[in-house]
């Protein structure tokens, strides 16, 4: 395998893993939050956030575990449309990144976050080191947003290329 080839190939392969692995985690993730068990797990996180916390004046701890569902699957799908819409990709993916955001401030804002009896750095299993994968999903929705926008940009450069040459 050249060198050239073989850049190829990792930056394509990784490319796929990046965005249907984003894809993948989200609907699966999604999907979850529709079962009694993740309902009742997420409503520790969720109940300690400032910017969740509200929820649950109204909602009860399915209903909003429903609702985080068809969030995150909504933005799965539509991170996943990318061959098919560069835009909604995007839309996605900001979708994505805000989910994103808001799960790493658990970080801060849940009890047991850091070990019992010590200090940072030492977080623990759950829900601290739980939460730490979110800083590579973040970044993956990053790029995937990214991405997305330059393919928009392409295609718009390209449609205005074809509309001055006529």
């Amino acid at each position: 395998m050249k060198k050239a080839s073989t850049t190829e190939f990792f930056l394509k392969a990784g490319t796929f893993f990046i965005r249907y692995g984003l894809v993948v985690v989200l609907i699966w993730i999604g999907i979850l939050k529709f079962t009694e068990y993740e309902a009742v797990g997420v409503r520790p996180l969720a109940e300690h956030s400032p910017f969740l916390s509200w929820a649950f004046t109204f909602l009860d701890t399915r209903s909003f575990a429903n609702v985080l569902g068809v969030i995150e699957i909504t933005t799965g799908v539509l991170i996943g449309l990318r061959p098919v819409s560069p835009r909604l990709s995007f839309v996605g993916s900001i979708g994505a990144i805000i989910t994103f955001i808001i799960t790493l401030t658990f970080i801060v804002s849940t009890p047991g976050v850091i070990q019992h009896d010590m200090s940072f750095p030492f977080i623990s299993g759950s829900p601290g080191q739980f939460l730490l994968k979110d800083l590579v999903l973040l970044g993956a929705a990053l790029w995937t947003a990214g991405e997305a926008t330059a393919a928009v940009q392409s295609k718009e450069i390209i449609f205005i290329t074809k509309n001055t040459q006529a």
